[in-house]
């Protein structure tokens, strides 16, 4: 057990007593579950790949270890820092995303890929968390200095990063972000007029999507029809999610995830649905929730208005992932490629919800934050 004294002053000691650790023990508690959960649904899609069985587990532990560390590593940093680090991150991984335009791979239709040798990254993963904490700062300055346009600032890196998403194309990510970026609308108090209009901006991008892009229409329509195309894919996960009863069928004795397409990523919590059963199903929901909640009611507590509404934003971002994953695992929305936070396979996908999860905890700290100094847009710079 570690023993820290509050009279020690050293940066660990303070980290220590001002961290919240109950927040940190549900993170480790999903990470672990992701372990454990690989080790079942790998295997299956690893050998449908003529792979060794444990080639995606052994990637997965290869990234394991440089995302505790960014996480742990980015927790430690001030509310200063935290700013620095999004604005880097933001602007190397626009011109990343950038690049995916120009020389990213197209996969499935879409360019959201780079690949450096044997190991490739999807800089929208990064981007993301970064553009959240840049927004709730502009938000936070334009509401203490009203002749500085925060707001308007906002509005113009939300339109470009969308707009990259949407050239690559990845709808479900510019609807996430979007869905985030509302919310911190709601949070600063912005005018219903703008609400309203980023709401029909929504809906009507959903229209055009579903109008212009095929595979976008045959999802909706499989989803309120499912006779209208092919199901196969939420077939198999529904089947699993029945087959697994309350207690599971154990650990390695699922069957259908051996014919279920990606039960290592998108459809992972309906392979721990078939082996765990509805327990292992309330446990993933409710340490999401416990996340969620508590870090929410921690925002609620912080006078500093830029650390209410970066926290909050890293909140939704977590939370609404997970969610739309579990939807779509419980046909409760359209399929969509999206992984579920900390336990589904991916390399990007983890090192930038560690990113993410370092600056939502570092944020949350019980220390005095920038609020006291006169001016944030000096103190940034």
């Amino acid at each position: 057990m570690i023993r820290v004294s509050r009279a020690n002053r050293s940066s660990f000691s303070e980290w220590w007593w001002t961290i919240d650790r109950l927040t940190v023990l549900a993170i480790l508690m999903l990470i672990l579950l992701g372990i454990v959960m690989s080790l079942a649904a790998s295997p299956a899609v690893a050998n449908r790949l003529s792979l060794d069985g444990f080639h995606f587990v052994y990637r997965q532990a290869v990234f394991l270890v440089p995302a505790i560390a960014v996480m742990f590593g980015v927790s430690l940093l001030t509310t200063r820092q935290i700013r620095r680090l999004a604005a880097l991150v933001f602007g190397g991984g626009m011109l990343l995303m950038l690049g995916t335009l120009i020389v990213g791979p197209e996969i499935k239709g879409a360019t959201r890929w780079l690949q450096f040798g044997r190991l490739s990254i999807q800089p929208s993963e990064f981007v993301k968390p970064a553009f959240i904490v840049l927004a709730a700062w502009m938000f936070a300055e334009g509401a203490r200095q009203k002749s500085l346009p925060g707001k308007s600032l906002a509005f113009l890196l939300y339109g470009i990063f969308v707009g990259l998403l949407l050239l690559q194309p990845d709808f479900g990510q510019a609807t996430l972000v979007t869905l985030v970026f509302g919310g911190l609308l709601f949070m600063v108090g912005i005018s219903w007029f703008w609400i309203i209009g980023l709401g029909a901006l929504g809906i009507g991008g959903a229209v055009a999507a579903y109008q212009l892009m095929p595979h976008v229409a045959s999802r909706v329509d499989r989803f309120m029809d499912p006779a209208s195309g092919d199901t196969y894919q939420i077939d198999r996960a529904m089947e699993a999610v029945r087959a697994g009863g309350f207690f599971g069928q154990g650990l390695g004795e699922g069957v259908v995830k051996r014919i279920l397409p990606d039960a290592h990523t998108d459809f992972i919590f309906a392979v721990a649905a078939e082996e765990f059963g509805v327990l292992a199903g309330i446990l993933i929901i409710g340490l999401f929730s416990f996340i969620v909640i508590r870090s929410l009611m921690r925002a609620m507590e912080e006078t500093d208005l830029f650390v209410q509404l970066a926290v909050s934003g890293l909140t939704l971002l977590i939370g609404a992932q997970a969610l739309i994953n579990l939807s779509v695992n419980l046909n409760l929305m359209p399929a969509k490629g999206m992984t579920l936070p900390f336990i589904s396979y991916g390399g990007s996908s983890l090192l930038a919800l560690a990113l993410a999860t370092g600056m939502l905890l570092g944020l949350n700290r019980r220390r005095v934050h920038a609020s006291a100094r006169p001016s944030e847009w000096r103190a940034f710079a």
